[in-house]
Order: C-alpha cells, then structure tokens, then sequence
C-alpha cells in the first residue's frame, strides 16, 4: 500500500531515506511522529509496516493526512492527535504508545505553511500577519508587530533571529507603523529591506526577521526543550529519537540535550556529526539546504 500518497502536494520531507534509515522501522513495532505535517515520514514508517502515532497542532496537515492516509487510520496501523509536541508525553499514554521503539521531530515550517499567503509565514507570498501553526492560538504576529516596544523588538530579533541589523529594524518597524498599521507580510518585508539595505541578493533581508516572529508566536524553542526529555522517556531499551532542526537556536538546544544523555550513559549519540542532506536532495528540494539530523539511541 502507497501510504504517502500526494503528500508532496502538502509537504516534501526532507532526509526522510535517512531518517527511516536510523529509526530501523520494524514490522509490527510503535513509533511516533511528532510533527505529522502531510505525512511523509509516517507514510514511510507505515511502508515498513511500523505502527504511528501522529500528532500535528495544525488543523489543516490533521485534515490532510486523515483523508489521505485512511486506509492506515481503518487499519489501526495510524492514530492521530492534535496536539503540541511539548505534549507528546500525555498524548502517548492516552493512545497507549509509550515504550516506543522510535520517535522523529522534523522541526519548522512545512510546505504547505510557507506557500499558503492565508498562513502568513512567506515573504515571498504576501499575506496576513500570522504564523500561528495552530489557528486556536490568541497571539499573531500582527499583534507582537504592534504591540511591542523598540527595546522589545529589538530583543526579540536579536534573540530569536540573530540578527545583526535588529537595532536598524526595530527603529524602522516603529517608525513605519505610527503612519500606517502593519497588516502583511510584504508591508513588513519591504519595511525590513528599506531599514537593512542589505547587499545579499540570495537571501531575503526579512528572512531571520520572520524567523524571530515565527518562534516567538508559537514558542518553538520553549516547545523543543520542553518537548526533548518527555520523548526520550518514551523510549523503550535501544529506541531511537531522531530531530530535524533548520536553524542554529533549535540544533543548539538538540546538541546539548543529547549531549547530556550521552555523558550521563542515559544515550548514546548514534551520528558522531549532524547528518546534512545529499546534493541530489537540496537539488530537488532547496528547502533542505538548512536540514540537520541527530539522533540518539536509549540505553537499557
């Protein structure tokens, strides 16, 4: 059975050969994917005949996948849950998948997030002010474009973006909205650029802007470290917890964590170096560019 059908359409997963690879799916065996998205990594455990639980805080990936994927949810080889991974503990005794012989966190933004305007997450796409993953949330980013101080932004894209220009931007950004309110992301995007004058034609002078408001909206760093040590007790003797990061914040707190369990003899790191994609994939995907995998294994 082709479970990940049209899941290209949604999502394309990046190094999922690799990650199915280090999970060593077993027929008949319990795994989670954390961050469901459309169903590319699920769909290939699910090849392998391993069992999934999914949980997604997006409504649209949870649509998705329970129309493409139901003959694995009427098999009772997929279940699914909305729910944050911060969570993953609770969500797992509820659906009976603890002791698992494997978990994947594919950390980010899915396809399908950047390239719908409506989300708001694309500079490139212009759209609301959003980047809520989950819709229930009460904050946009609109609203932390409007409400925060100079110093608060500041703080915020110095943090969470690292960026060097953060000063110049938050000048401009306050100065731009006493005249007219700030509702899109190409407002904001071009807002970014006149305040940067950055010479880099590559990349986008916004682009660790809307990377710093896309964290902080859905406290993806705050989920991550809270998320970390609830999935590797999940893990029974041997399992494996594998992450896929995009930015330097989340493979930092990755590294440390799993760095930890190493030294402490809870884990052993099982890929010495974080595992990059092929040039073939960044080739048919270049959003794959940025990808890190690590991966650890439980001790008994």
């Amino acid at each position: 059975m082709n479970y990940d059908k049209g899941q290209d359409n949604f999502h394309k997963s990046v190094l999922l050969k690799e990650v199915i690879d280090y999970l060593r799916i077993k027929k008949g065996r319990k795994y989670i994917d954390a961050t469901l998205g459309g169903g590319g990594h699920t769909g290939a455990i699910l090849e392998k005949g391993g069992i999934v639980l999914g949980l997604d805080i997006d409504h649209d990936a949870l649509r998705y996948v329970r129309k493409n994927f139901q003959f694995a949810i009427s098999n009772l080889q997929l279940k699914i849950s909305k729910g944050n991974f911060r969570e993953i503990d609770k969500i797992a005794i509820e659906n009976s998948f603890d002791n698992v012989d494997g978990i994947i966190l594919d950390l980010g933004v899915s396809s399908y997030q950047l390239d719908t305007a409506s989300r708001g997450f694309s500079i490139k796409n212009a759209g609301p002010l959003d980047m809520r993953m989950d819709k229930d949330l009460s904050i946009s980013a609109y609203d932390l474009i409007k409400i925060l101080t100079k110093k608060e932004l500041y703080e915020l894209f110095n943090r969470f973006g690292e960026e060097v220009n953060a000063r110049a931007i938050s000048e401009g950004i306050v100065s731009a909205r006493k005249l007219e309110d700030i509702q899109t992301t190409d407002q904001l995007a071009e807002i970014v650029k006149r305040s940067v004058r950055r010479s880099n034609k590559k990349i986008h002078p916004a682009t660790l802007v809307f990377q710093a408001l896309r964290i902080a909206v859905n406290d993806e760093l705050g989920s991550l470290m809270t998320a970390l040590p609830k999935a590797f007790e999940l893990l029974g003797s041997k399992g494996r917890l594998a992450v896929i990061s995009f930015h330097s914040l989340e493979d930092r707190i990755v590294k440390q964590e799993f760095r930890k369990w190493h030294e402490i003899g809870k884990g052993k790191i099982v890929a010495k170096k974080p595992v990059m994609a092929s040039s073939l994939e960044m080739e048919n995907n270049p959003r794959s560019r940025s990808a890190k995998l690590r991966v650890i294994e439980k001790n008994e």
